[in-house]
This record gives C-alpha cells, sequence and structure tokens, in this order.
C-alpha cells in the first residue's frame, strides 16, 4: 500500500493543509516518504457531520451486515500484508513478533464484535408482559439499548494497531452501530493510514453510509480538543497519559451536553509477594517479573510497576536474582524520543529521591532512545509518607516496598489508588493473609491475578480491562472484552408500542431468534 500522508474522511482522502509534518522513527530518525497534512478544524466538522448524517442508517442495518463490516476491517487489515507490521516496527521500535501477534489480536477483536452483534449481545432485549387485572395494571413494557452517537477515539502510542485506529476502542463503537472518528496518534501516522485505508475499504465493499468512518492527523492538541467538543460527538475512548485523560476529560464535562469519556491512563499494577511462595520459589519468581517488566521495553498499562513484600531472607532472594537477569537483558527502544525523555526523568526523580535506593538493573549508560529494566527499593512507611513515590513512571522501572508484617501490607494496599491490575503470589499458606487482601484489591483493581504475571491481557469475554480512578475515568466499564462494548449503548424502554412499529429485536414472534429476557427468564422464544 502507498502511503500518502491524507486524511480519510468518510469515503474521501483528502489533503490535510494544517501543517505538515513527517514520521518519526522510534531511534529518532525522520522518515522522509511520505509527508503527513494535519487536519484544520474544517476537517473536523466534516468529519463529523458526516458520522451524525450516517448514525441513523448504520444503526438500523441488520446485525449480519455490522457483522459482516467488522469481519471485512480484519480482512482488509490481514490483505494488507506483512507491509503493516513493517511499518509498525519503523515507527515505534517494537520487535516484528511483537507487532504481528498484536495485528492478530486486532483481527481477533473485530471477530469478537461480529460475533456479539449477531447474538443481538448489543441489544439485551428484556420483554415485560402486560397485567391488565393487576392494581395498579401493567402495561406492555419493553427495552433494548441503542448507540449513543458518532465516537470519537484517540489511538495510543504503545499499541499502533490493537489499541488505535482499529483497535478495541473502534472495533466496540462500531459494534454497538456508532459511526467512529480517529485522532490518530502522530507516532504512527504511517501505520495509521495504512488501517484506517483498510477500514475505508471494508466499509465500500460491505456498502456501509458514508461517514462511518473518518480518520484524522494533528501533531498538535487543537484538533483532539475540536473533536472533544463537536456536537455530534456523543462519546469518547481514549488510552494514554492522566495529564491528557484528565484534560480530555474536562472538555468533555464542560460542553452545553457533556458527554462520556472513557480514558484509560495510569496503573502502576501492584504485585504482592506472599511470604510461602517467596520461600518456595523466590528465584522463580523474579526472572518472571524481569521479563514481564521489560516486555515492550515496559510501555504496557499493565507493567509490574510496584511490589509489595515482607523483608527477610527469602525476599533477599529474589532481590539478588532480579538483580542479577536485569543486567542480562539489553536495553531497547522506547516508543518515541518524548516518552523515553520522561522515562529518564522519571528514574532520575526516584535515583535522587533519599527514601529510595536503586537495587538492580543496567548501569546509566544506555544507548539513546533505549531504556532497560530497573528496580528500587524503598521501606512501607517511606512509601506511605510520599505520594511522588506512587507515579507511575511509564517504562521498565518498579519500586519493591518491604513491609514489616501483614497490617503494614495491607495499609500499604489500602493506600493505594485505582489500577488496571493486583498480582498476588503466593501458595496454600498465604491464603489466609490472601483472604485479608482480596476485598481491599476488589476496590482498588479491575483484575486480579494469581501466581502470573500482570503483562497480557486475554480479548475473551471475561476479561475487565478497567479500574478505580485514576486507571480510568469511569470504574463500571472494560476497554478490553465483550464488555467494552457497552460503553457505547443506552437502554430505550417501549410502553404499548404496536407490534408493527416495534424493534426486530422486541416483536413477539422474535424474528431474529435472539435470547430474551421475557418476565425475568431468559427465553429464545419463537
Amino acid at each position: 500500500m502507498k502511503l500518502t500522508g491524507e486524511l480519510v474522511i468518510g469515503q474521501r482522502r483528502t489533503r490535510g493543509t494544517g501543517g505538515d509534518f513527517h514520521a518519526q522513527a522510534a531511534d529518532g530518525g525522520e522518515m522522509p516518504d511520505p509527508v503527513f497534512g494535519g487536519a484544520v478544524t474544517s476537517d473536523v466538522d466534516t468529519a463529523c457531520t458526516l458520522a451524525e448524517s450516517a448514525f441513523d442508517e448504520y444503526r438500523q442495518l441488520s446485525a449480519e451486515r455490522r457483522a459482516a463490516f467488522l469481519e471485512a476491517i480484519g480482512e482488509e487489515i490481514m490483505a494488507i500484508g506483512d507491509a503493516l507490521p513493517e511499518r509498525a516496527h519503523k515507527e515505534s521500535g517494537l520487535p516484528m513478533a511483537r507487532l504481528t501477534s498484536e495485528r492478530q489480536r486486532t483481527v481477533n477483536q473485530l471477530r469478537l464484535f461480529a460475533r456479539l452483534v449477531r447474538e443481538g449481545r448489543n441489544e439485551a432485549p428484556v420483554l415485560d408482559s402486560p397485567l391488565p387485572d393487576r392494581q395498579p395494571p401493567r402495561a406492555d413494557l419493553r427495552q433494548r439499548r441503542i448507540p449513543l452517537g458518532p465516537v470519537a477515539v484517540f489511538g495510543a502510542s504503545n499499541f499502533p494497531l490493537a489499541f488505535s485506529v482499529a483497535g478495541g476502542d473502534t472495533a466496540s463503537a462500531l459494534a454497538a452501530g456508532c459511526p467512529v472518528i480517529v485522532k490518530a496518534h502522530e507516532a504512527h501516522p504511517g501505520t495509521s493510514e495504512m488501517t484506517a485505508v483498510a477500514i475505508m475499504r471494508a466499509a465500500a465493499r460491505t456498502e456501509m453510509p458514508d461517514g462511518v468512518f473518518s480518520m484524522l492527523f494533528a501533531h498538535d492538541m487543537t484538533i483532539g480538543q475540536a473533536l472533544v467538543r463537536h456536537p455530534a460527538i456523543q462519546a469518547i475512548g481514549f488510552t494514554g497519559s492522566r495529564q491528557g485523560g484528565i484534560a480530555l476529560l474536562r472538555l468533555a464535562q464542560a460542553r452545553p451536553q457533556p458527554v462520556p469519556l472513557y480514558a484509560e491512563m495510569s496503573s502502576i499494577n501492584p504485585v504482592f509477594l506472599m511470604p510461602a511462595a517467596l520461600e518456595a520459589r523466590a528465584e522463580k519468581i523474579a526472572e518472571g517479573f524481569a521479563a514481564s517488566l521489560t516486555t515492550g521495553t515496559g510501555q504496557l498499562c499493565t507493567n509490574p510497576g510496584l511490589l509489595i513484600a515482607f523483608a527477610g531472607p527469602a525476599l533477599e532472594r529474589f532481590q539478588n536474582t532480579v538483580a542479577s537477569v536485569l543486567p542480562t537483558l539489553p536495553p531497547t527502544l522506547m516508543l518515541t524520543s518524548k516518552i523515553c525523555q520522561s522515562w529518564r526523568e522519571g528514574i532520575d526523580r526516584l535515583s535522587h529521591n533519599p527514601k529510595v535506593s536503586r537495587v538492580a538493573g543496567r548501569p546509566n549508560d544506555q544507548e539513546q532512545g533505549r531504556a532497560g529494566g530497573v528496580l528500587f527499593r524503598t521501606n512501607a512507611a517511606a512509601f506511605l509518607s510520599d505520594p511522588a513515590l506512587e507515579d507511575e513512571v511509564f517504562g521498565p522501572g518498579s519500586l519493591l516496598v518491604v513491609c514489616q508484617d501483614f497490617n503494614e501490607m495491607r495499609l500499604v494496599a489500602e493506600h493505594l489508588s485505582g489500577q488496571l491490575t493486583a498480582t498476588l503470589h503466593l501458595e496454600p499458606n498465604d491464603y489466609p493473609m490472601a483472604r485479608g487482601l482480596l476485598p481491599v484489591l476488589e476496590r482498588k483493581a479491575g483484575r486480579i491475578l494469581v501466581n502470573d504475571y500482570p503483562t497480557g491481557v486475554e480479548v475473551c469475554d471475561a476479561m475487565v480491562h478497567g479500574g478505580p480512578w485514576p486507571s480510568t475515568s469511569d470504574s463500571r466499564t472494560t476497554s478490553v472484552g465483550s464488555e467494552a462494548i457497552d460503553r457505547f449503548l443506552r437502554p430505550v424502554c417501549y410502553q404499548n408500542l404496536p407490534e408493527d412499529l416495534l424493534p426486530a429485536s422486541l416483536k413477539s414472534t422474535n424474528p431474529l431468534h435472539l435470547w430474551r429476557r421475557r418476565d425475568g427468564t431468559p427465553v429464545q422464544d419463537q
């Protein structure tokens, strides 16, 4: 696929006039071909107006047609071939094996949501029969869920495929019946253009209404802000920094008509190393931790950025193993020079904190644009007294908090802000303490793991990739898994609506053969 640097607005490719820019390779070099044109506010208005015009037609298409559109997107992405992960590799520095896997995950997400649409999961129909003889009588009541309207999606820096143009936010919004406008991430514009053209081709191939999808480039904040403020936009999906997420959240709430912004922002993903587990397998846990910490150069939202453990010989064995393993893992490229600079500043702050000591990692002679794993250590009293120690340092760094007893460990758990994940490494002898921690961790995290590592998020029905503030802006939601579709739907109740006017999912004859809740009981009635 030849890159042109053009915007995708509905079924048209157009040159942005908001300022030219080049893609930057992850190693800092400029990629001369092509020159990308940034959008202007009139492009935002055109894309949003098209999306608004397409909304009613798109949301009323049959489930089969919307599902076929989602599957066609996956097919068009695969049809690009290796040129897509190769471009993503140049722009992000991520290994080809990781990007090939991420491409498959992106396609699997699209297929998952196609299945949900065919099952009627998006509508979730409910029927309550009339009770004319009851006092007071009950009317005929039927409910289904409908899409919110056009959705703005902000591509993420650390997943150029699975959390970007055709990622989970886009897939779930399209499945819900919402047109999507993507603000591509400036770190991988070529990858974004390739993916956007694939979606455009899938839309044409399956005869979707013009405006069901658009993609805009921008190299400053103006276009993203205009997108959030546009009255046609009814919800926003965002994956990125806490600072960026909070800024967009304020814009979304300050609109004359506030709209939901689903932001995944910040998490340090605490890992509790319970005493019996450390005693039994400190070295094995340490090796797994080092691998998890440095996966993707630590640039994962589920990176294990905090360890909590009891002082003692077993912990020293763990620490010594980490100290021996991390230097053997060579520094790898970070996504952008800006992210690398931020990482170095965060490591410097920890290195100069008198309450913290550096206990493992490579020396500070790492190549430009690259980072290697680092482990710091502090005690529970220092952690509880210094809020800065809970700040996320985006990259392969982690802080070990040493506790004297279980009460101190529980205090640390209670002190934590909201997280995407919380992990327990334990043996049966640790179960009594685990029972004491679990109620706390349920309040603090969206996913609780045992004897595993938080990096890696399965795309399936049971997955929750969300959590309390500030890990996300809405702890009731997930951005991965089938329930991601719920973010872009709202319920509508129909009271005494004539059979001829009812949507197909609510007709008495059940022509779509959906599972429905009738008078409180799930049935697949005819």
